[in-house]
């Protein structure tokens, strides 16, 4: 079966989306008139702890919580380790931090790149001449990829919702798979660079680009080249393993009973081996706040390559979507962000460019792939962008 297309993009972020595309491949985005976040004002703490009060509740059973501002950082936690013991949650343990993986695989590309081992405006058919087939006309470049302007289609997975999926947790379906059924479906029959459909296929046939161009497995170049020089020693990708290693908080999912009462299934084990370099990482809060600084100060992709992560696609209606991250505008103010779902743990990070203000949390939400939004990670975020 394809795999469903989740936009996970920002659906729980309180932030007005960008009314259109940004300046062409070539150009950062323009810079945003003065706003409120350049005042020195710290964190709103009294609201960042309401917000993540009373867990567990319905919505979420922890939460873990970062913020920088002009005027001092927050960090914050909330909810219980797992449902039976009731102990607190675990300030720093590691979650599945699902398309954020994205963030990651783009920075590693993008060192490739300045490193002459990979050209973002090279066809990716002939990088990859066994996966793609003849009806693959239409040059589809790195950069494509990258922008999820591509044209390729899902893939196969084991299902489209939860009760798909569920019995399937301890079952492998490898990136190949997917990445040769998504082809064997051809192309959308748009031309690539025309259209943005945020697709986790792009991702996963840029980590077998990674494979291919390095000689080495996706996650060991995706260590090396983003993980240690972001200094982010608690980071992992599991591959087959369904188990979060070291401390962490269980994730749960909300299912209707047939009387219509609720129960929380445990969904902490899981084989995330199909979502790969689009969405298997493993993190915690401090990680990702090391990754959005040190990526956004230039310390880890280094200029001009740096700036495909700080650029939409030209002549693409509603393009939001950079190499890795998002565009958008909070009260006058550009924003970057990116947010990743995997069933109990919902991850959002972002922050101005300037990194005069930034979020990182982890929510354990009760419905991480539901398309309503989580009143949790709401509440966090509007008191975070106060």
């Amino acid at each position: 079966m394809r795999a469903r297309s989740h936009a996970v993009l920002a659906a729980s972020v309180v932030l007005a989306l960008a009314a259109g595309p940004l300046a062409a491949p070539a150009f950062a985005a323009p810079p945003a008139p003065a706003s409120r976040f350049a005042d020195q004002r710290g964190p709103a703490e009294e609201a960042l702890r309401a917000a993540i009060a009373g867990l567990p509740n319905r919505y979420a059973t922890a939460a873990l919580v970062r913020v920088v501002t002009p005027g001092g950082d927050w960090h914050g936690s909330a909810g219980v380790r797992d449902l039976a013991s009731g102990r607190p949650a675990h300030p720093d343990g590691r979650f599945r931090a699902g398309s954020v993986t994205k963030v990651v695989t783009a920075a590693t590309v993008l060192r490739l790149a300045a490193q002459d081992e990979i050209d973002l405006d090279a066809p990716v058919q002939g990088c990859l001449p066994d996966l793609f087939t003849p009806e693959f006309r239409q040059p589809i470049s790195v950069r494509h990829l990258l922008n999820h302007t591509s044209g390729i289609k899902p893939g196969d997975s084991f299902g489209d919702d939860f009760t798909d999926v569920y019995p399937h947790r301890y079952e492998t379906l490898t990136p190949q798979q997917v990445a040769a059924s998504a082809i064997a479906e051809g192309p959308e029959g748009f031309v690539p660079g025309t259209r943005q459909q945020y697709l986790n296929i792009n991702y996963t046939i840029l980590g077998l680009l990674i494979e291919k161009v390095t000689g080495r497995s996706y996650a060991s170049e995706a260590t090396r080249l983003v993980l240690r020089p972001a200094g982010m020693h608690h980071t992992y990708f599991p591959g087959t393993d369904p188990r979060i290693r070291g401390p962490h908080n269980r994730g749960y999912q909300a299912v209707k009973r047939p009387d219509g009462t609720t129960k929380l299934v445990d969904v902490t084990e899981w084989n995330q081996a199909d979502r790969w370099a689009a969405g298997d990482m493993i993190s915690t809060t401090a990680d990702l706040e090391k990754l959005l600084t040190k990526l956004f100060r230039g310390e880890i992709v280094p200029r001009p390559e740096l700036e495909e992560m700080f650029t939409t696609p030209v002549g693409v209606t509603g393009a939001t979507l950079s190499a890795g991250l998002e565009y958008q505008r909070v009260d006058g103010q550009v924003f970057w962000s990116k947010s990743g779902s995997r069933y109990g743990y919902s991850t959002f990070i972002g922050g101005t460019r300037d990194l005069r203000r930034t979020l990182v949390y982890s929510v354990n939400s009760t419905d991480a792939k539901g398309t309503g939004r989580n009143p949790v990670a709401d509440a966090i975020t509007a008191a975070a962008l106060r």
